[in-house]
């Protein structure tokens, strides 16, 4: 990343990336391979106690796809490098005219998938399908976990509003915005981060902090401060001292009161004495939100309790998922096309097997419209009766697109539908049954 001082001001999406994934691109070039490769982007494992993805991070890979070029700056960059001191200068040539104009397939953002199923496919000369690993993974590999994570968290609050309030704990800016993208694909309603509201339409959400509380002489002070400046949309913070005494004192805003916050403590016991307090108040249209180190856990045995809340926000278990915090998302070379026909790859090593052909998704459900199962076999294969429905889509074709993608609402709603449709016995947070994937007999390396 070049930088003026200490604040960076650009980063180069080519040089973004794994060296090996360079030096494979000059090995290539050197050795005159220029054959057509596909390479599938899938899980292997999913990560303790998840028994689905939500597929996320689509929209930034096509754009990068789309975008993706060497500057001048980034090939004198690379040659000074030491495994490229003696690359011949038509390599670096050819790296100045590079576009990617290979084919990409994909399920849409928002699927349900599971461990084994590709969620991306590339197929392309295979110095670009080598080139574009290292993004095409951390892209899908960190908006799929945000997104689960975000699906979970939405199924335990059992239609109250969750907010996804992360920015701050996330591994970066970019990081922050990312996560606050693929939140809204889980099911959030908004997000904290301005920036991720602009660039991606999402609602946003805040009000103050308890430093704003404690520049003022008194609480009650605080509050009439904060509702004189923003009248029609008063939100209060009500734990930085006593919640409960802060309560009553907020209700004296009257009706322009809409919502408060607790954000630390017993929130459960603090939630049902702040509830009859606004109520008694004859505030009953007060919103009740809750904050604080939640995640869908805790947020379940709240709901169970039947604890008064209207929204809930949730930062850190959100954006950085600490009980499964990385996805095992993998790149891998499944075929190569020659003259002489399509040659199936495919790695026998132990524990990272990995198999052949380009590949399908098929999805079968019941008359209801319920999940039942998934096949994934060879793309040439027939699904074998109408009711197996195809999961990947042809995106990009020749390195342009085949139609315009979804917008993020529309990916929203591909995954609140696709979580409806997927029994409950494989969204419990405990215990989840294993959904059934099968593999066909096409895909084992004797074939």
């Amino acid at each position: 990343m070049r930088q003026t001082g200490s604040c960076p001001i650009h980063w180069s999406p080519s040089l973004a990336t794994d060296l090996y994934e360079l030096t494979m691109a000059a090995g290539y070039f050197a050795n005159d391979r220029r054959e057509r490769a596909t390479f599938e982007l899938f899980v292997r494992d999913l990560p303790a106690r998840r028994s689905y993805l939500v597929a996320a991070g689509l929209r930034q890979a096509v754009d990068y796809l789309q975008a993706l070029r060497f500057s001048s700056d980034d090939i004198d960059h690379l040659k000074t490098l030491q495994p490229f001191r003696n690359i011949p200068g038509t390599f670096f040539d050819f790296l100045a005219a590079f576009r990617f104009k290979g084919d990409l397939w994909a399920v849409p953002e928002g699927t349900v998938v599971f461990a084994g199923e590709p969620l991306v496919r590339v197929t392309a000369p295979i110095i670009e399908a080598q080139i574009v690993e290292t993004f095409l993974l951390a892209t899908i590999n960190h908006q799929t976990l945000v997104a689960t994570k975000a699906a979970r968290i939405v199924e335990a609050a059992a239609g109250r509003g969750v907010v996804e309030f992360g920015s701050r704990r996330a591994h970066g800016p970019e990081a922050g915005l990312l996560s606050a993208r693929a939140a809204v694909i889980g099911g959030c309603i908004g997000t904290s981060n301005v920036e991720a509201g602009r660039q991606y339409g999402i609602a946003a959400y805040g009000t103050a902090a308890h430093s704003w509380i404690m520049t003022f002489e008194s609480e009650m002070e605080a509050f009439r401060a904060y509702h004189r400046v923003f009248p029609d949309t008063t939100t209060l913070l009500l734990d930085t001292y006593d919640p409960l005494e802060a309560a009553r004192l907020a209700v004296r805003i009257g009706p322009a009161l809409k919502g408060v916050r607790l954000d630390s403590g017993d929130l459960a016991y603090q939630a049902g004495r702040v509830r009859s307090i606004l109520d008694e108040a004859g505030l009953k249209e007060t919103r009740i939100m809750l904050s604080g180190d939640l995640n869908e856990y805790r947020i379940a045995s709240l709901v169970e309790r039947g604890v008064p809340v209207d929204l809930f926000g949730v930062g850190n278990e959100l954006v950085n998922s600490p009980d499964a915090p990385s996805l095992t998302g993998v790149y891998k070379l499944t075929a190569l096309e020659s003259p002489s026909g399509t040659r199936p790859v495919f790695k026998l090593s132990e524990g990272k097997q990995t198999r052949p052909y380009a590949k399908q998704v098929w999805r079968r459900r019941d008359r209801h419209g319920k999940f039942v199962e998934d096949r994934v076999t060879r793309d040439d294969e027939p699904a074998g009766s109408p009711e197996w429905e195809p999961l990947l889509e042809c995106v990009m074709r020749s390195g342009g697109l085949t139609g315009p993608l979804p917008d993020l609402t529309s990916a929203g709603k591909t995954a609140s539908s696709q979580l409806d449709n997927l029994p409950d016995r494989y969204k419990r947070l405990e215990g989840a049954a294993a959904y059934p994937v099968r593999f066909s007999s096409y895909l084992s390396p004797s074939r």
